[in-house]
């Protein structure tokens, strides 16, 4: 594998504006406004004090991951810090593909894998906000409450058991409230949140106008694709090689192509309350259910939910052979780790589907560094 440098992104939120202007004032000035200026450019430093400190965390965290990122041998890494209403940083790591030397970029496109389902959740609570549909219908032998938190109705209670396979009888039901196909109704979802450098399946190339696309969409995905990660195998030396594998089309369980630039807007559009009403996020989404024992299961619809250091925390992976994602949210205080990789080595090893995403160096680095 070749070593390439990190490269760190740095995004200044508005209300840190450059306040440089401030500090030539006129000398002859009246004194209560002299005092005013004074009063304002102390707390203009002090608020520069801040984001110096803030920058500091940032540069900490993102040695981390570049140290986490080598010892799993990981290709390509990207990485994005998001705030309640802000994008704070976005970092990158390694090559998105090494015979080329093509370095990883903000808007270098990777598999989401299984965090696709974040968005599968989105789009049937929507639904049940419009009253199209109840998370109490039957399909499949479950609810769709059941399938989205991946649980099952036993004798003894509710009973947990992650298997992706399950979301993907949801197509229809989305497709049936949306009066279109899923993934128009994915490819909807991307265009509303300006989510352009995303393409809904790695097979949207072949798209036609009769499945609902127009020529300028179709375009636009196959440039995408065109940019989308080399995934790799890592053998145990820590030597990459390109991999055939490849993720059919889009599922509710996976398919979906993203960039961390890209799903950091669903990821403030949902925190604002864009998608989805604040109720159906914190009541439904990210509620667990109660088990047999009466203690709450892993998952919650379409994110698992823990807490950690007695804060809440919200969470999802993907991982195929040859790429990973994940994304880590800690609610109560606005922050989001998305990371996305070319490789399995984010999640590789690792037993996420048992609920505990502290288990993740990644993810335990980040909770750490922002949860004191």
């Amino acid at each position: 594998m070749q070593p390439a440098r990190a490269a760190t992104h740095r995004i200044s939120p508005t209300r840190f504006a450059c306040v440089s202007g401030m500090i030539g004032a006129p000398q002859r000035l009246p004194a209560m406004q002299r005092r005013a200026l004074i009063l304002t450019s102390a707390v203009s430093l002090a608020l520069i004090a801040v984001v110096h400190a803030d920058d500091l965390v940032l540069d900490r965290f993102g040695s981390y991951l570049e140290s986490l990122r080598t010892q799993a041998a990981i290709p390509g890494l990207a990485a994005s810090i998001i705030g309640p209403g802000y994008v704070m940083r976005e970092f990158v790591f390694g090559r998105q593909n090494i015979e080329r030397a093509d370095p990883v970029k903000p808007i270098t496109p990777f598999h989401l894998d299984g965090v696709t389902q974040i968005v599968t959740a989105t789009l049937v609570l929507r639904c049940a906000e419009e009253n199209r549909l109840s998370l109490d219908d039957q399909l499949a032998g479950a609810t769709l409450r059941q399938l989205l938190s991946h649980t099952s109705q036993q004798p003894g209670g509710l009973v947990f058991a992650y298997r992706l396979d399950r979301l993907d009888a949801l197509a229809p039901v989305v497709a049936a409230c949306r009066d279109e196909s899923f993934r128009r109704s994915v490819a909807d979802l991307l265009e509303q949140n300006s989510m352009f450098d995303s393409a809904p399946g790695p097979d949207s190339t072949t798209l036609r106008a009769s499945d609902g696309f127009d020529q300028t969409e179709i375009d636009r995905y196959k440039r995408v694709i065109d940019r989308l990660a080399t995934g790799y195998t890592v053998n145990t030396q820590g030597t990459a090689s390109t991999s055939s594998y490849a993720a059919s089309t889009l599922k509710p369980s996976g398919g979906l192509i993203t960039t961390i630039h890209d799903f950091a807007q669903f990821d403030l559009a949902l925190k604002k309350g864009v998608l989805l009403h604040k109720d159906s996020i914190w009541q439904a989404a990210w509620t667990a259910p109660l088990g047999a024992n009466g203690r709450p299961l892993p998952h919650g619809l379409g994110w698992f939910v823990q807490s950690y250091n007695g804060e809440l925390v919200v969470w999802q992976f993907g991982s195929g052979n040859a790429s990973a994602s994940m994304v880590v949210m800690i609610p109560n205080r606005g922050l989001t780790l998305i990371l996305l990789a070319n490789s399995a080595g984010l999640t590789k090893g690792f037993n996420l589907t048992a609920g505990d995403v502290s288990v993740s160096p990644f993810a335990k680095a980040f909770l750490n560094t922002f949860l004191r």
